[in-house]
Formats: C-alpha cells, sequence, structure tokens
C-alpha cells in the first residue's frame, strides 16, 4: 500500500480501512435445532403433534409486541407483498422526510422463507418427534437509527425457532466514535470523502470492540424479539457476512479518474486465480474445487470489478470519483485459517492454526487478516497503474549482466521460455511462502537440475529474486514482481491485440 500511496501523495487526503457492512444471525442454543426443539416439548409436556398450536401462541407474541412499537412510535408497518422491491430504497426515502435523528426509522413486512420444525412419527422406531424444514412465514423489518452504530435493523421471523438477522454498517459506527472524539469528519452515503485527522481516525477504527457489539445485540434481540426468554437461553451470535473496506481518498475527482479507469482496464485481464489467493493470504492447491476468477460489473456510481474465490471476494470501485475502495467480502469465515485454541473432543486444548469461527468474536483477528488481503491488492495495483516506470524496469532485465567474469543474457518476455520462468514465479503459493529449487522443476516441466540451477542463478543477478540467509528458499523481489507483472501485462493487454488487429 505504501508504493501506491507514495506514488500519489500529492493528489491523496489519505487512507482509512474500517469494517463497512456486517451481518450478524442470532440463533438460539438448544432450539435452533429439531432434535433440540424436541427435547424442549417433553421436558414441558407438549405432545409433539401440538407443536404447530405452540409454535402459532408464540407467534402472536412477537406480532403483538412488533405491532406495540410501531404504535407508540406513531409508524404503520408497510408490507411489501412483490418482489425486486429494495428495502433500502425505501428506507432512504422515509429517511429524507425524517432525518437521522436516533430512534426508530420505519418498519417493513414480508412474507420470507424461513427455517422450520414439523411433526414426525417414525413407523418403524415408533418414536415421536419434530424434523427440520423450511417454510415461509412473516418477517418485520425494524429499521432504527442507533447512537452507536447508526442505522440499523433487525429481521424478525414470527416462526420458531426465531432466528434473527441483524444489519450495521461499520462506517456509521465510526462516525459516532468520530463524533464522540470531536474529528471533523464528512461522511457521502457510507464512505469518508474528509477526515481531520486520518491516524487518529485509523486508531480509533482499530479499537473495534465486539464485546460493546455484543451487548447491543442483546439489547436489540429483548426489545425486538423478546419471546425468546420463553427458551431460558440468550442469543449466540455468528457472522452471516462482513465486507471491510480500504479507502484511498482523493482531493480532486479529476485526480481519481484517469487513474482508476486505467487500473480497471489492466486488472481485469492480468489478475489470476494464483493471485486471487494470494491476495487472501491463501495457496491455490491442485485440488481447489470452488470457483476462481474475476468479474467486472457496471454500477450507477461507476465501474466495479471483482476477484472471487470460493466465499470469498475481493473488489475496486470508486465512490463519487473520490475514493478507490477495495473491499473484501466474507460469507463463510472458516475460509480463514488463524492462530487460536483448539478444544478436542477428550477435552484436551492446544494452540494451532484452525479455520476460523463463525462467532462474532472472531471479528478482531479477522479485521487485520482483511487489511492485509486489502494492502497486498493495492500493492500489486502499485506495479500495474504506471506504465512507463514498468516499461524502464524491462529495459534494464532485457540486457546481458556479467557477474563474476561470467556473462548471463538478460530476459525476453516474448520467448516461450521466459515467459514460462515468469509464469511459474508468479505462482500464488510461491509469492506467499517463497519456492525451493525442487518446486520450480515442477513448474517447469522437462528442465534438468543443473538447468533450474542456472535459471535461479541468471534470475539472481538480474535482482528478480533474493535467497533466504543460508537457506535454499527463495522469494520473488518487489523489483521481480512489478517487472514480471509488467512483462505479461504488455504481451496480453499490447502485443497480442495489436497483431490480432493487424491481421484483420
Amino acid at each position: 500500500m505504501e508504493k501506491f500511496c507514495e506514488r500519489y501523495r500529492n493528489q491523496i487526503h489519505g487512507v482509512l480501512s474500517v469494517y463497512d457492512r456486517v451481518i450478524v444471525q442470532g440463533t438460539l442454543p438448544g432450539v435452533c435445532h429439531a432434535k433440540g426443539m424436541t427435547s424442549l416439548l417433553y421436558a414441558e409436556g407438549v405432545r409433539i403433534f401440538d407443536y404447530p398450536n405452540y409454535a402459532q401462541e408464540l407467534r402472536d407474541q412477537v406480532r403483538e409486541n412488533v405491532e406495540a412499537i410501531a404504535r407508540s412510535n406513531n409508524l404503520e408497518i408497510e408490507h411489501i407483498n412483490k418482489g425486486g422491491v429494495r428495502k433500502e430504497a425505501l428506507i432512504q426515502k422515509v429517511l429524507k422526510h425524517r432525518g437521522e435523528a436516533p430512534g426508530l426509522v420505519h418498519i417493513l413486512s414480508a412474507m420470507e422463507s424461513c427455517p422450520a420444525y414439523k411433526p414426525w412419527h417414525d413407523k418403524k422406531t415408533h418414536k415421536t418427534y419434530l424434523k427440520s424444514t423450511t417454510g415461509k412465514c412473516l418477517h418485520y423489518y425494524l429499521y432504527f437509527i442507533d447512537e452507536d452504530l447508526g442505522l440499523t435493523y433487525v429481521r424478525v421471523p414470527t416462526w420458531c425457532p426465531f432466528r434473527l438477522q441483524i444489519y450495521f454498517n461499520g462506517h456509521n459506527w465510526l462516525a459516532g466514535v468520530l463524533k464522540q472524539r470531536g474529528i471533523d469528519f464528512e461522511l457521502l452515503d457510507n464512505a469518508f470523502v474528509e477526515i481531520g485527522d486520518y491516524q487518529r481516525a485509523q486508531e480509533e477504527a482499530d479499537q473495534f470492540e465486539v464485546r460493546k457489539i455484543h451487548q447491543r445485540l442483546d439489547q436489540f434481540a429483548e426489545k425486538y424479539c423478546p419471546v425468546f426468554k420463553q427458551f431460558g437461553v440468550n442469543y449466540h451470535w455468528s457472522v452471516m457476512q462482513v465486507e471491510y473496506a480500504t479507502d484511498v481518498v482523493f482531493k480532486r475527482q479529476s485526480d481519481l479518474q484517469p487513474i482508476y479507469e486505467q487500473l480497471t482496464r489492466t486488472a481485469i485481464h492480468t489478475v489470476k486465480p494464483e493471485q486471487i489467493a494470494t491476495f487472501l493470504g491463501k495457496k491455490l492447491h491442485p485440488k481447489f474445487q470452488g470457483e476462481a476468477g474475476n468479474r467486472f460489473h457496471t454500477r450507477i456510481e461507476g465501474t466495479c470489478i471483482k476477484h472471487h474465490m470460493d466465499k470469498v471476494s475481493i473488489k475496486m470501485y470508486d465512490k463519487y470519483h473520490l475514493v478507490l475502495r477495495i473491499e473484501t467480502t466474507v460469507n463463510d469465515l472458516s475460509f480463514f485459517k488463524h492462530y487460536r485454541e483448539v478444544e478436542h473432543r477428550d477435552g484436551s486444548r492446544e494452540m494451532k492454526w484452525a479455520p476460523m469461527k463463525k462467532g462474532i468474536y472472531s471479528l478482531g483477528s479477522l479485521l487485520r487478516i482483511l487489511r492485509a488481503a486489502n494492502y497486498r491488492y493495492l500493492d500489486f495495483l502499485a506495479s500495474l497503474d504506471d506504465p512507463s516506470i514498468g516499461i524502464r524496469k524491462l529495459e534494464k532485465i532485457t540486457k546481458k549482466v556479467v557477474h563474476k567474469g561470467r556473462t548471463f543474457k538478460g530476459f525476453h518476455f516474448l520467448m516461450q521460455e521466459d515467459q514460462s520462468i515468469f509464469q511459474a514465479l508468479l505462482a500464488g503459493e510461491f509469492n506467499i511462502g517463497g519456492f525451493r529449487s525442487g518446486s520450480l522443476r515442477k513448474k517447469l516441466s522437462g528442465k534438468s537440475p543443473g538447468q533450474i540451477s542456472r535459471i535461479l542463478k541468471r534470475l539472481r543477478v538480474h535482482g528478480l529474486i533474493k535467497k533466504v540467509g543460508t537457506t535454499y528458499k527463495y522469494y520473488l523481489t518487489s523489483f521481480g514482481r512489478e517487472v514480471i507483472a509488467m512483462a505479461l501485462k504488455f504481451k496480453e493487454m499490447v502485443v497480442i491485440p495489436q497483431l490480432a488487429a493487424g491481421g484483420q
């Protein structure tokens, strides 16, 4: 990131990284699965086939509570009975007339799918119990402006097991913090276009206190879905989806626009699946079965380029032609691993690298992982956004080098042999963990150990790779990453298109 910001330091206001969209799911331990609800019914002396009546009584309590909240706030519940309606657009219309003062904004209702249970009698085992199924029930969306979290909604279903969904935005949360600290800022939608002190703002953003968020979530559940108290448990909160944004804020629209246009044109052609894995701190395993690729979307505000790998994606877009945003979106926290305590079935515990838990307390560790992903992407962009610099460096590596009396020829990026070397060096796993001669030989099939040794020496004297201490492990240098990326880009973006055009 430093390279990118250093290059445009006279055009940039500042940089800020913070959570953007956060969607949390609340489940009730013990009754969030059919077996647990079955046990509860038996404990309370309720017949399994009387479960629908049991659930209907709870449904009526939820509806009465929401209707009472609407009356006390002089609001009418607006029912959405057709698809394609954007709830956010309806809320924005209300906010234009209502203003941004804390309190309830609006209540929407809609028939939507939900998890459910149905009574079942097994004729073979002669056991009666509940089975999981899916159905539809009325859902309420209660939108309000919270003093700490800003615009928030709680999605409340009217049917067991009452799985809640809560949304808030990290930019709104940070805006509240900056107000308390007396730091001036200008927030447009969910983007800061100016902050009085970017360093202090970043320090505050890094102090994302999950414990306080947890307390607010519990308060929302108690207010908008108090029926859960009858089960004798509290909600367990897990992360459904989270976005983490790094915003590079430019001083003028005219500064960002030409830079952004060039970045989108080049990134869509140069970012490969292995590099997407590298941005996310992963290795692209040969047996990887998920999807990885690039998608280019046109947005109302401009353009958006999106790279995705399984349930995680990185996208780049501009906000109001003033903010270059790099945003990583995660739909499954277990995609990432981190060093944490793991409890085994026998009760023993150990510290090890393990998939991240989906609970909200993983948000602290996730913040650092996602920021690193955004920074890696910005580092990659720094090697693409100024062709003149890359071309000068390409010229440097095409010339022969004399080292200790030996002559090493330059690299010619249009030759198939050198192309193969460059493509191998940009493998995602090499960028993360380095490589040895044996791993490079696997990428360059047909090469003998002696030929690989000469290739490594040639790469070293040209400054493209470096050796790690007294080991036999190598890494690409910053110069090597920039030059190789530019070399491959030049062939794909310039040479081949020009040749194709000339043959028509």
